[in-house]
């Protein structure tokens, strides 16, 4: 008897397993923290590994999981940090202020300067992304 495609599960690809997906994701966030930031192959590196994630998501490569049915009552006060940050980083861009009033991007590049944290930085973008491209 033939069961329906909906009850049935796909066995997870061999890559696809988190003791294949996370030291891949770590080679890459070192590979990426070795390039200086805003360099030409920094951005390059940017774009490429941006690229093949959104490849990714876009194809059916990549089993998916199942997103959430319902956001939490207070997920609707996450947005209020998220548009105060764009808000007072646009407008500190926009209005060229300076060192007297930097924005959040400057003050992180003292800290960017070294390898570790750029490193650890990358492998928090590869990860974000990485969870968008599997919902």
């Amino acid at each position: 008897m033939e069961q329906p495609h909906d009850l049935t599960v796909d066995a997870p690809r061999a890559w696809d397993r988190p003791a294949v997906a996370v030291p891949v994701l770590v080679c890459l966030s070192l590979v990426g923290g070795r390039f200086p930031s805003f360099s030409t192959e920094a951005n390059l590196y940017t774009l490429g590994t941006g690229g093949v994630l959104i490849w990714l998501g876009l194809s059916n490569r990549v089993p998916r999981r199942p997103a959430p049915f319902r956001l939490g009552s207070g997920a609707i006060w996450w947005t209020l940090p998220v548009v105060v940050f764009g808000v007072f980083e646009g407008a500190t861009f926009v209005l060229a202020a300076g060192d007297e009033f930097p924005t959040f991007s400057r003050l992180a590049d003292p800290l960017l300067e070294d390898q570790l944290v750029r490193s650890a930085g990358w492998l928090v973008w590869l990860s974000a992304f990485w969870g968008l491209v599997r919902r």
